[in-house]
């Protein structure tokens, strides 16, 4: 008995010291990024490098510390991935925030983290006006954050998210015929091989919006952020400043899609699966819904608004692409369009794109798999003693899966309804809090209303609303659950 007491206690102490040096890594790497900020500045003669050079110190020290107090760990629970992966996330956007608070004037700490939140869940949602003059720094600073927040939720779908049973590689395996295991049989191969792909796309991004019209400065930061889906653009009027240039719009398109399918299904493309990604029913139905809706918006807009088809066509499907990928872009304010297209924009929020990739929402998958769930329980009602056999994607769907699957889809609403009732304790009105909590949750940036729609930001709420928009952008990000696990007595009692 008391052996087993010394041992549980040997582990846990080296699952602690383990989770210090993981820590410590992450904010050693994100002081190297601090650098490259840094340099930034300097190139383009900025005084507020000394802040990045500080934090940068500051930060590597940090995680020194913490790699050297974990140094001889070796093992780590289970279990306890999920309050590294909290912890990490926070670390990250906490020492993320420092730049931004003594650099930005008038910056609160309030401002300062709920800006960088969102940068690292790829949320989009600002609270900063006057972009247009911001230091290079800085808006370099926050679409590297956008950057590497999307690397991060891939990485997070293959380590972490399949305990949850949720998400991650086990659905991976669910919604195409080939198991990632057949791709690459290593879950740090494939991580290795995602990551070579997501920098793959982000150069050939980089290198189309340069030769479409962007600046070399433009072409990076918006090219980290379009495939991160992160939607942090140079500009108070979003990509609205790029309205004399179509080609970047059809672009931005094109590249915020590949962003929003599954990562893992370029890997198998790239191992010579040529139709990998079309043989995905997510796929397959996230493009016929972007395709449907940018459609049905442009008919709108030439019908009730006289709108030129091809300018209609061209401002629809790239709105369309930036909120159901979670993006966030605007390339003007879709809200003047008309009442139909405030309804159907707001319905885009919560559906999210594909699992495996950057972006957030609810994912496709969830969507047709409750759908499923719907469809057998109708004709269990016509036929109570029938046996269904259900696949999706080639696969056979079992009902825990399906039970699983639902199940989250209740917290995910119930989490943005109580978001939304938080947030209406701070006085705002009913269309800010309800679509406030709904793009935070979704993790898709801009809401709707005067205060947080395309044409605004979040600069105005009162900080109270910011802490909780804030928080429901983490669990969102987090699956929910992630977070929601580690206030349960059962995780912390054994």
């Amino acid at each position: 008995m008391a052996a087993s007491l010394v041992l549980g206690s040997a582990v846990k102490s080296s699952s602690r010291y383990l989770m210090y040096r993981v820590l410590g890594h992450l904010l050693l790497m994100l002081s190297a990024v601090k650098l490259v900020a840094m340099a930034v500045s300097i190139i383009y003669n900025e005084s507020s490098f000394w802040v990045f050079l500080g934090s940068g110190l500051f930060t590597a020290a940090v995680g020194y510390s913490l790699v050297y107090k974990g140094r001889e760990a070796k093992d780590i629970k289970h279990r306890q991935l999920f309050l590294l992966t909290t912890l990490s996330w926070l670390a990250l956007c906490v020492f993320s925030a420092i730049p931004l608070w003594l650099i930005v004037p008038n910056c609160s700490l309030t401002d300062a983290v709920f800006e960088t939140v969102s940068a690292v869940t790829t949320t989009g949602s600002t609270v900063f006006a006057g972009l247009d003059t911001m230091p290079k720094g800085v808006l370099f600073w926050r679409a590297v954050l956008n950057w590497m927040g999307g690397i991060g939720i891939i990485v997070m779908a293959i380590a972490i998210l399949p305990a949850l049973k949720i998400g991650g590689m086990r659905l991976f395996k669910t919604e195409n015929s080939d198991t990632s295991d057949k791709i690459l049989p290593r879950s740090s191969t494939l991580s290795a091989a995602i990551g070579t792909v997501y920098l793959v796309l982000s150069i050939v991004t980089m290198l189309a919006y340069y030769l479409a019209g962007m600046t070399g400065f433009d072409a990076v930061t918006h090219a980290m952020s379009t495939v991160a889906t992160g939607g942090f653009a140079n500009y108070d009027s979003s990509f609205g400043v790029y309205k004399d240039s179509p080609q970047i719009f059809w672009l931005s398109s094109f590249f915020m899609m590949l962003a929003a399918m599954p990562f893992v299904l370029f890997v198998s493309f790239a191992k010579g699966d040529k139709v990998s990604l079309w043989r995905d029913p997510q796929v397959r139905a996230f493009v016929t819904i972007v395709l449907f809706c940018s459609v049905l918006l442009t008919v709108y807009q030439v019908v009730h608004n006289d709108r030129a088809v091809f300018d209609a066509l061209t401002h629809s499907l790239f709105n369309v692409v930036s909120i159901i990928t979670t993006c966030g872009y605007a390339s003007e304010d879709y809200t003047l369009w008309g009442n139909m297209a405030i309804m159907l924009f707001f319905y885009l929020t919560f559906a999210g794109a594909c699992s495996g990739s950057t972006s957030g929402g609810l994912k496709i998958f969830r969507i047709q798999l409750a759908a499923m769930l719907l469809i057998k329980q109708l004709k269990l009602l016509v036929h109570p003693k029938a046996v269904w056999s259900q696949s999706y994607g080639g696969k056979k769907v079992d009902d825990q899966l399906l039970g699983n699957v639902l199940a989250f889809c209740f917290i995910y609403f119930a989490t943005i309804a109580f978001i939304a009732m938080a947030l209406s304790f701070c006085e705002l009105d009913l269309i800010t809090a309800v679509t406030g909590a709904a793009t935070a949750v979704a993790n898709v940036g801009p809401g709707l209303g005067s205060i947080i729609g395309p044409a605004g930001n979040f600069s105005t709420l009162p900080d109270a609303a910011k802490w909780w928009l804030s928080l429901g952008m983490l669990m969102g990000r987090l699956e929910i659950l992630t977070l929601l696990i580690l206030f349960t007595p059962s995780y912390w009692r054994y």
